[in-house]
C-alpha cells in the first residue's frame, strides 16, 4: 500500500509493474465508489520498479484502489491511503485516544 498526501502538488507512485509499457492511471475512491483517470505528468523506469509522478485529487483518511493499465491489460493493481500525518509517527488513533479509568484491578483466583 502506498501512502500519499492531500495536496495540489505532484506526488510519486512507485510500483513493480508486470510490463514496462503503460498509458493509463486510474484511481477509485473506495468510500464513494467513483473512479477517475489521473494524468501522468512523468514516469521513470528503474531496474525493478517504475515511478509515476502525477497530481492526485485525494481526500484525507480514505482508501483508494489504483490501476495502471496498458490498453485493456492491467500492469499494476494496488491501494493508496491518503493522510497528511507524518509517516514516521503515523497512528490510526491520532488525537482520538481517551484513557479509561478501570478502578481497582481486583481479581479472584480459583484453585
Amino acid at each position: 500500500m502506498t501512502i500519499l498526501q492531500k495536496t495540489t502538488s505532484a506526488q510519486n507512485l512507485k510500483f513493480i509493474p508486470r510490463s514496462k509499457t503503460y498509458d493509463t492511471l486510474l484511481v477509485k475512491d473506495e468510500s464513494e465508489n467513483t473512479e477517475t483517470t489521473v494524468t501522468i505528468a512523468s514516469n521513470t523506469s528503474n531496474d525493478y520498479f517504475e515511478t509515476i509522478s502525477a497530481i492526485f485529487d485525494l481526500k484525507e483518511n480514505r482508501f483508494y484502489r489504483v490501476l495502471v493499465k496498458n490498453g485493456t491489460s492491467i500492469v499494476y493493481y494496488g491501494r493508496i491511503f491518503c493522510t497528511n500525518q507524518n509517516n514516521d509517527t503515523y497512528s490510526v488513533n491520532n488525537n482520538e485516544y481517551t484513557q479509561h479509568n478501570t478502578g481497582a484491578n481486583d481479581f479472584i483466583i480459583y484453585e
